[in-house]
C-alpha cells in the first residue's frame, strides 16, 4: 500500500481544489473523467458524485461490486459530517494516536474514515457535495479522485 500524504499535504489538496462552481454538467464531466482514468488503469472501481443529498453521477466498472457502493456511502458520510476528505479525517485521528472506528463515537457500519471521498468545495458556498471512489486501496482511491479534480480544475 502506498503511504498516505501527511496532514499538511491533504489540507493543501483541499485548499487547492476549491471550485468556482459545480453544476450538473460539471458532475458529468468530472465523473466521465474519473471513469476514463479508471478504465485506462483497469481499476475495478465504483465512482459516485453528489451535491447535497442528490446523486448526480454513478458508475460501477468491471470488477467492482455492491460492497464498493457500501464503502462509497460510508466514506461519503464522513465528508458530509466533517467537511474534509475521508482520508484526512482518518489521518487526524491517527495523528492523535487514536482510531476513527474506536474514538469517533460513530457507527463504523455507517461511517468510514478511509481514503476515497473528497469534498466538493465551491468558493463562497463551502462544501456542497462529494466525489467518491471505491475499489482500490484507500490511498489509491484518494489519489485517483485528487488526480481527476486536478485535471478538472485545470480546464
Amino acid at each position: 500500500m502506498s503511504e498516505a500524504p501527511a496532514i499538511p499535504e491533504l489540507e493543501a489538496q483541499e485548499a487547492r481544489l476549491t471550485l468556482t462552481r459545480f453544476t450538473h454538467e460539471d458532475a458529468w464531466t468530472l465523473g466521465t473523467l474519473l471513469v476514463e482514468l479508471a478504465r485506462d488503469r483497469r481499476a475495478p472501481v465504483a465512482v459516485d458524485i453528489r451535491r447535497g443529498a442528490q446523486q448526480l453521477f454513478h458508475c460501477a466498472l468491471p470488477g467492482s461490486s455492491a460492497d464498493n457502493d457500501a464503502w462509497i456511502d460510508r466514506k461519503r458520510r464522513v465528508v458530509e459530517r466533517y467537511g474534509e476528505s475521508s482520508l484526512l479525517v482518518g489521518a487526524r485521528f491517527r495523528a492523535k494516536g487514536k482510531t476513527f472506528e474506536a474514538d469517533s463515537r460513530l457507527d463504523p457500519d455507517v461511517y468510514a474514515a478511509h481514503g476515497g471521498s473528497f469534498p466538493l468545495t465551491v468558493e463562497g458556498a463551502g462544501v456542497i457535495g462529494s466525489v467518491t471512489v471505491s475499489g482500490l486501496p484507500q490511498v489509491e482511491d484518494h489519489a485517483l479522485v485528487v488526480e481527476a479534480l486536478e485535471r478538472f480544475t485545470a480546464v
